[in-house]
């Protein structure tokens, strides 16, 4: 078996905002993060995760994927793949992407213009923190905050119209994962599994 590339590491995730905090948490490992699969939702992902595991054989892979609504983490993360390739970081978000986010308190308050004492300290107890996140924003004393996260009444919307973008922003500019995993325990080994990775 050769040896997999230097530093290099292969995604895959459920979507486009878990794109961006997939690219944080490599580059802050000291990785390079070459190509991103999937984001096309959660089923599309656990569809393809034997052909990811099989390539994580030769080469480093990491794959997010949210935990929602299943009540037992290890027991999820075993039925989803039993067995992970020498190089896999499989790891669970509990519960969303957006407990990560919601796990850096004082940067998402400041975010969302919204009182520090609104985000909870612990934020993998929120059941649906994107509706939590949303329900927030809501709350903003910033009109461009509400307008951008917020769906329009009667939209049929389920986040405002440009939600996945201003949260990418974030992530790339003001999100600070080493404050967030103090407050998320999935996040924090998350980054302890990706250094690992990264430095087999």
């Amino acid at each position: 078996m050769k040896e997999s590339s230097p530093r290099y590491v292969t995604g895959a995730v459920e979507g486009l905002l878990d794109e961006a905090v997939l690219r944080r948490l490599v580059s802050e490992a000291n990785g390079e993060l070459v190509e991103v699969h999937g984001k096309r939702g959660k089923a599309h992902l656990a569809s393809r995760l034997k052909a990811f595991n099989n390539a994580a054989q030769r080469d480093r892979w990491i794959v997010l994927m949210d935990l929602d609504d299943e009540r037992d983490c290890p027991k999820f993360r075993r039925s989803m793949l039993r067995k992970p390739s020498l190089f896999m970081c499989f790891r669970i978000v509990v519960r969303e992407i957006e407990t990560w986010l919601l796990a850096d308190r004082e940067r998402i308050a400041a975010f969302s213009a919204i009182p520090i004492s609104k985000v909870p300290r612990n934020p993998e107890s929120i059941i649906r923190p994107k509706e939590f996140l949303i329900d927030l924003a809501r709350k903003s004393r910033s009109r461009q905050i509400r307008s951008d996260l917020v769906p329009e009444p009667g939209s049929g919307r389920t986040e405002g119209p440009t939600y996945t973008g201003r949260l990418t922003e974030f992530v790339q500019d003001q999100w600070r994962p080493d404050e967030a995993e103090k407050y998320s325990e999935s996040l924090r080994r998350c980054r302890r599994r990706l250094q690992e990775l990264i430095r087999q």
